[in-house]
C-alpha cells in the first residue's frame, strides 16, 4: 500500500507538471513584439486547458485543443513599453520588460552572421558607446532537422543592445536597427537566424521547393533515418584506418613539442615569409600541416600586460602558441585571427611565437593584405617579415577505395528552415533582411529561381501578405581579373537583382564593399546603412529618399555606340572617384568583350570602343572583383552590375 501511495502520488506530480502551461523560446522576458498590427502569443498545456493572457489591461482568454496546443491573438498595440504580459492556466508565468515596435528576422549566411564583436577593432568606438535598451537581439544558434519542421527552439534569449551585450549582435543587423531606431524611436526587435557557409535551399521548406523535383527527391531521401546512417556508417568506415593528424604530426609527436621554448630547432627548418601562401614560396602542392616560428623581441613596456595580436586570414586553421602556451586557435579559414594575449605571458625581450597552420586543400599560409602585429596599449610590433618553417605533415590524397562522405545536414534541402525558421513563423512581425549567395555561386541560374521561391515561401509561412523582403546583392571577391572574362559571382549577382521582379523587395548593392581576400569584409556598417535606407523608403514611408543605386533600365544601339538607361540615377550619375568610368566592356553579335569607353550623358551611359562598329552588348562590373567599378548616383550608392546579353 505505501508503494502505491508514493506511485500514485508520482502521478499525479508527472500529469500536474505536464499539464502546465508553456511557451515557445521566443515567448519570454524582454522581447520585442510588432506593433500595430494583430499579435499571436502560442504555446502548449493541457489537452482542453483554460489559458489566460493579461496584458496592458486587458483579459483574454482560449482552450487548448486536443493535441494540447494553444493560440491567443491579440488586438494591434501601439509602440511602447515596457510591459508585463501575465499567461494563466494550471501555472502562472510572468513575462517582464515586454517592448511593442518593429521585429526584423535576419538570415543568410556568414555575412549575416558576423558580430559585432568579430569586427570589435573597426566598431570599437560603436561597441563603447552601445546605450540602446530598446533594440534587442534573440541569437538562435545553428540547429537542423531532416525530419520535417519543428514547433520551437532548445535555446536563445532577448539581450539589449547595451555596453558589452552588444558584441553577440550580427553587425549588419545592429547598424541597420541603430538607424531605424535614432530615426523613428521605435522599439527594435532583430531575430538573428544565421548559419555560415548554406545554401538558399537549406532555408526554404518543404512546400517552398516544389517546383524542383531534384531537391524534392533529396528531401524525401533524407526522411529515411536508414539511408541517412547509412552514410554516415560508411563515411565512419571509410576512414577509419586513417590515423588522426595529431598522431602523425612530426609537431607534436617527438620527445618535445615545437611550441615548447625548450625544443631546439635542428635541420630542416627553412625560410618562409608571413604573410604568403606556402605554394608561393617554394613548398608544392601540400595539404598539411606547416609550423611557423620566430621570436619576437618586445619592449619592456609590454611586460607582463595583456595585449591581442592580429594574424590576419589563415588558411586553413591554425593554432597560435607564445612562449609555450596557446593563446588562440580557429579551424576554418575565413575569420581574421584575432586573439588576447592574457597578462603576464609576455616578457620584454625575446618571446617565441610558434603557429601551427593546417590546410587541407588549394594554397595554404597567411592571406596577404591583412593586419599582421601584437599590440598591448600604445605599443605596436608587426609581425610580418621572416620566419622560420618546417612542415609537420602531409595529408595522403584521398582515394576511391571505399568510404565516402556523410550527410552535411546544415546544406540539405529544408533542414534549417525546419529548425530554425519554422519554430518562428507564429511570430509577428515586420519584414526580412537577408544576406546570402555565397554558397550557390556555382548555380547562378537555378538561384533566379530559389530567391524568389523562398520569398514566397516565407511569405506564405508567416501568413502577414507581402511582409518587406530587403537583402544585399554580393560584393566583390576574389582575384581581380583584368580582361573581360566570365563569372560565376557576376552570374549570381545577376539572380540577385531579378529578384527585385518579385513585388515589395529591395536590394543593398555592395559591390563597392567587398575585399578581393576576404569573403566576409570589414565594412559591415555600410551594408547596413543601405539596407536601412531601402526600409525608410520601402516600409516606413519616406518619400523624399534615394535608396538605391542606379539599376540597368535599358540599352539602345546609336550606330557604333550603345545608350544605357537607368533606374534611380538620384539626383545625377557621378563617378565616386572622379576618374573615367570603369569596368564598361562591350561586343558584337560574336560576343567577344573587350574594354570599352564610356561617358555620362545626362542620366545615361554612352559606352563604344572603336573596334567594335558593330555593337550589339554590353557588360558593366562583370567580374568576381571589378577593380574600379565607379558608376555610382549623386547620393553615393552604386550601381548594380548588369549585362545586356541574355
Amino acid at each position: 500500500m505505501k508503494a502505491f501511495i508514493t506511485l500514485l502520488a508520482v502521478l499525479v506530480l508527472f500529469i500536474s507538471s505536464t499539464a502546465q502551461v508553456k511557451l515557445p523560446r521566443l515567448i519570454r522576458d524582454s522581447m520585442v513584439l510588432q506593433r500595430d498590427t494583430k499579435l499571436n502569443i502560442w504555446g502548449w498545456a493541457a489537452k482542453g486547458e483554460k489559458v489566460d493572457i493579461k496584458f496592458n489591461g486587458k483579459t483574454y482568454k482560449t482552450k487548448t485543443g486536443a493535441d494540447g496546443k494553444w493560440l491567443i491573438v491579440l488586438p494591434s498595440q501601439k509602440a511602447g513599453g515596457p510591459f508585463t504580459m501575465d499567461i494563466i492556466g494550471s501555472n502562472k508565468i510572468t513575462l517582464k520588460d515586454i517592448l511593442v515596435g518593429d521585429v526584423w528576422v535576419c538570415s543568410g549566411q556568414s555575412n549575416m552572421v558576423h558580430q559585432m564583436n568579430i569586427h570589435d577593432v573597426t566598431y570599437a568606438k560603436d561597441i563603447a558607446e552601445a546605450n540602446y535598451p530598446q533594440i534587442r537581439h534573440f541569437w538562435i544558434p545553428t540547429l537542423t532537422s531532416l525530419q520535417g519542421p519543428q514547433d520551437d527552439l532548445p535555446t536563445g534569449y532577448w539581450k539589449p543592445a547595451v555596453g558589452d551585450e552588444v558584441r553577440p549582435f550580427s553587425a549588419i543587423a545592429y547598424f541597420f536597427a541603430r538607424n531605424i531606431y535614432e530615426k523613428y524611436h521605435v522599439p527594435i526587435g532583430l531575430i538573428n537566424s544565421s548559419v555560415g557557409g548554406t545554401p538558399i535551399e537549406a532555408w526554404t521548406s518543404e512546400e517552398g521547393l516544389k517546383e524542383f523535383p531534384l531537391l524534392q527527391a533529396t528531401i524525401q531521401k533524407n526522411k529515411d533515418t536508414a539511408y541517412v546512417n547509412g552514410l554516415s556508417r560508411r563515411a565512419f568506415s571509410g576512414n577509419g584506418n586513417r590515423m588522426p593528424p595529431q598522431q602523425r604530426d612530426k609537431g607534436l609527436t617527438g620527445s618535445l613539442p615545437w611550441y615548447d621554448p625548450r625544443y631546439v630547432p635542428a635541420s630542416g627548418w627553412h625560410t618562409i615569409n608571413i604573410p604568403g601562401y606556402w605554394e608561393d614560396q617554394g613548398i608544392r602542392d601540400l595539404n598539411g600541416v606547416v609550423w611557423y616560428r620566430k621570436e619576437i623581441e618586445l619592449p619592456a613596456s609590454m611586460d607582463g600586460k595583456p595585449a591581442r595580436v592580429f594574424l590576419g586570414r589563415i588558411v586553413d586553421a591554425d593554432v597560435l602558441y607564445i612562449n609555450g602556451k596557446q593563446v588562440g586557435n580557429t579551424t576554418y579559414q575565413y575569420p581574421q585571427r584575432r586573439y588576447i594575449i592574457p597578462a603576464g605571458l609576455l616578457r620584454t625581450g625575446k618571446n617565441l611565437f610558434v603557429i601551427k597552420v593546417t590546410n587541407n586543400f588549394g594554397k595554404g599560409g597567411f592571406v596577404p593584405d591583412k593586419p599582421y602585429y601584437i599590440f598591448a596599449g600604445s605599443d605596436t610590433i608587426d609581425l610580418k617579415g621572416y620566419w622560420q618553417y618546417k612542415v609537420g605533415e602531409v595529408f595522403e590524397p584521398r582515394n576511391g577505395g571505399g568510404g565516402g562522405f556523410g550527410i552535411n545536414a546544415q546544406n540539405e534541402p529544408a533542414a534549417l528552415y525546419n529548425a530554425m525558421i519554422a519554430p518562428l513563423i507564429n511570430y509577428t512581425i515586420k519584414g526580412f533582411l537577408w544576406y546570402q549567395g555565397e554558397a550557390n555561386t556555382g548555380r547562378a541560374a537555378e538561384y533566379a529561381k530559389l530567391q524568389p521561391a523562398q520569398i514566397t515561401d516565407w511569405r506564405n509561412k508567416w501568413k502577414q501578405g507581402d511582409l518587406p523582403f530587403l537583402y544585399v546583392q554580393l560584393p566583390g571577391f576574389m582575384d581581380m581579373n583584368y580582361l573581360p572574362s566570365e563569372s560565376q559571382w557576376a552570374a549570381l549577382r545577376e539572380s540577385q537583382l531579378k529578384s527585385l521582379s518579385v513585388p515589395n523587395t529591395g536590394m543593398a548593392v555592395a559591390i563597392d564593399l567587398g575585399e578581393w581576400n576576404d569573403i566576409h569584409p570589414d565594412n559591415k556598417k555600410a551594408v547596413g546603412d543601405r539596407l536601412a535606407l531601402i526600409a525608410e523608403k520601402m516600409v516606413y514611408g519616406e518619400k523624399d529618399i534615394v535608396f538605391s543605386g542606379p539599376l540597368f533600365q535599358s540599352a539602345v544601339t546609336d550606330g557604333s555606340k550603345i545608350v544605357i538607361s537607368f533606374t534611380n540615377t538620384g539626383s545625377g550619375l557621378v563617378t565616386n572617384d572622379g576618374e573615367e568610368l570603369n569596368q564598361f566592356a562591350i561586343a558584337g553579335a560574336d560576343k567577344k568583350f573587350v574594354w570599352a569607353k564610356a561617358k555620362i550623358e545626362g542620366d545615361k551611359v554612352v559606352v563604344w570602343n572603336e573596334g567594335v562598329p558593330n555593337p550589339m552588348y554590353v557588360r558593366y562590373a562583370w567580374a568576381d572583383n571589378p577593380d574600379g567599378a565607379n558608376l555610382f548616383n549623386k547620393e553615393g550608392l552604386p550601381a548594380s552590375p548588369f549585362r545586356t546579353d541574355k
